[in-house]
């Protein structure tokens, strides 16, 4: 089974993040620009939330507010659900779907942003590893 760890690479790239107290509009163009649907929200090296475009979409218009005024902090995601580098794909398949959101952050074992996943990536993953499975079937029964 692969797991987080494995599947963000040697490498994985620094997630992007917007500060608490940066402007809803700054966090959309942010995402806009590197195409992403949710941004890690950071003080410092310590992650106090996750912005996403369903924040936006339920809060900004619902709270009569414009996104050049409002913060992210008033409309952050506080409770960040998460993922370890040690979990398998499949759980982390399993806490996406069950918690119906989109995009784990993962965290070492201090707490330390290591780089986010999305459903899209799980997904990906998931069927690779299927279509592994599906071609030892095959070459075992040709044999």
């Amino acid at each position: 089974m692969t797991t987080i760890r494995q599947l963000l690479g040697d490498n994985p790239r620094a997630p992007l993040a917007v500060k608490p107290d940066d402007t809803v509009f700054t966090a959309l163009e942010t995402m806009a620009r590197h195409d992403v649907g949710a941004l890690l929200v950071m003080e410092g090296a310590r992650l106090v939330g996750i912005f996403s475009e369903r924040d936006y979409a339920r809060k900004v218009i619902l709270l009569g507010k414009s996104s050049r005024e409002i913060t992210v902090r008033e409309i952050m995601t506080e409770k960040v659900i998460y993922a370890l580098p040690q979990q398998t794909v499949a759980e982390a398949m399993a806490i996406v779907t069950e918690k119906h959101i989109r995009h784990l952050p993962v965290l070492d074992g201090d707490g330390k942003v290591i780089g986010v996943v999305s459903i899209g990536d799980l997904v990906k993953e998931t069927i690779s590893q299927q279509q592994f499975v599906i071609k030892q079937l095959e070459h075992y029964i040709a044999g």
